[in-house]
């Protein structure tokens, strides 16, 4: 069983217990041994033997504090029960002298801090009876403890109770709100992939059209076609009127009532000069670079959103932040790369103090997606960097 508070980030709190349990051992050990032996006058060994067992389970208590406490109440009620063979003198402690009340409250926030609240209860009426049944043997003239004792020993389990309860609240509550965030960001993962899925499905499915419509007007537009050619070719249109069909039900469970508007032509590089144009127009200084290139759709697709997205956070996070967007390409990849610096001074209120991240989550499996790397991070001048990397071809996607 672990020791108490052996869970905490901090190592002194997980020390904590050992070290009050060091120090009460250290300090009510000889204490005791000399009141029983002074104070009460019992024999040297008795004394010593009630002091061993009132305070060495102290140790004991912060890994098993129910055992511990079994032993001490044991170890006390004894103790209480020998000085009534000793010749007590008048207003002098019975039954329980200070040592041991300290010793025992200091068990009983270690048992609040490790039992259920149905264990403290019973803790606490064992404790109250056994000092009830005292009190009735009390002889006169002492000055009795045993009530005193049983009040500090509530409030000390109560104390330790509800700082038992508050410590599993807070670590709950951190579990659930990291649960959450993982949810959070899958769940923006799952609605990126069913976006991706249905870009990609207008992609593919023009150069699908394209196909079934060459390979059903094969026939009419080449001459002198062998009759095992002209089957081939409707076979062919046939396998791709069948993909699409196909391709048309998938899409049919990805799309909702709300996606209406992504039955337009998909974006590409073309478009991204007008995205640039208009983030400006919103207080952004962007300045724009790229060449004319002939890139796959799907390709051109991703880097649209890459900087769709780039873009939307620099208005988010830093507003009137000069920026830089440059598409180049070469023989293999298209580089997409997104540079803003820090906001002008004065700062202008952020439209979104604390991001999710989850647009950098869309960003990174869209360019997974089609074989690609993505690098974010910020900048040492305060700015941001995304920086994307898309291969051309089927063969750099491995």
């Amino acid at each position: 069983m672990p020791a108490l508070l052996a869970g905490a980030s901090r190592r002194w709190v997980r020390l904590l217990p050992w070290g009050v349990a060091f120090v009460l051992c250290v300090v009510l050990l000889p204490t005791t041994v000399q009141v029983l032996g002074n104070d009460y006058h019992l024999n040297g060994g008795v004394a010593g033997a009630l002091a061993v067992g009132q305070t060495a389970p102290l140790l004991l208590a912060v890994v098993r504090p129910l055992r511990a406490w079994w032993v001490i109440l044991a170890a006390d009620v004894a103790g209480a029960l020998t000085l009534l063979t000793t010749d007590l003198e008048r207003q002098q402690v019975w039954p329980f002298p200070p040592m041991e009340i300290v010793g025992y409250l200091g068990l009983c926030l270690a048992l609040g801090l490790r039992e259920p609240r149905r264990t403290l209860a019973l803790v606490w009426l064992a404790t109250a009876g056994a000092s009830t049944g005292l009190a009735l043997a009390a002889p006169d003239g002492t000055s009795d403890t045993s009530v005193l004792l049983t009040v500090l020993s509530g409030v000390a389990l109560v104390l330790g109770g509800a700082l038992r309860e508050r410590y599993e609240a807070q670590r709950r509550l951190a579990e659930q709100e990291t649960i959450s965030e993982a949810e959070r960001g899958r769940r923006t993962l799952l609605e990126e992939r069913a976006r991706i899925a249905r870009e990609l499905h207008d992609v593919v499915a023009h150069h699908m059209s394209v196909i079934t419509v060459q390979a059903d007007s094969a026939a009419y537009r080449l001459d002198g076609l062998p009759p095992q050619v002209r089957e081939e070719f409707t076979a062919i249109a046939a396998t791709a009127r069948e993909s699409l069909g196909e391709m048309r039900r998938l899409l049919g469970v990805l799309r909702n009532e709300e996606a209406h508007g992504e039955l337009a032509p998909q974006p590409g590089l073309k478009r991204i000069g007008q995205l640039v144009e208009a983030t400006a127009r919103a207080g952004v200084p962007v300045e724009f670079a790229a060449r004319d290139a002939d890139v796959p759709e799907a390709v051109g697709l991703s880097a649209y959103r890459v900087v769709q997205e780039a873009l939307a956070n620099v208005v988010r996070h830093a507003p009137g932040a000069p920026t830089q967007v440059s598409v180049s390409v070469d023989a293999a990849r298209l580089t997409v790369l997104v540079v803003n610096g820090p906001p002008p001074a004065p700062h202008t209120v952020p439209l979104e103090k604390n991001g999710t991240g989850h647009g950098l989550v869309g960003m990174r499996e869209r360019v997974r997606l089609v074989g690609g790397e993505l690098d974010t991070g910020p900048l040492p001048d305060g700015g941001f960097r995304v920086a994307a990397r898309i291969p051309l071809t089927g063969e750099d996607l491995t």
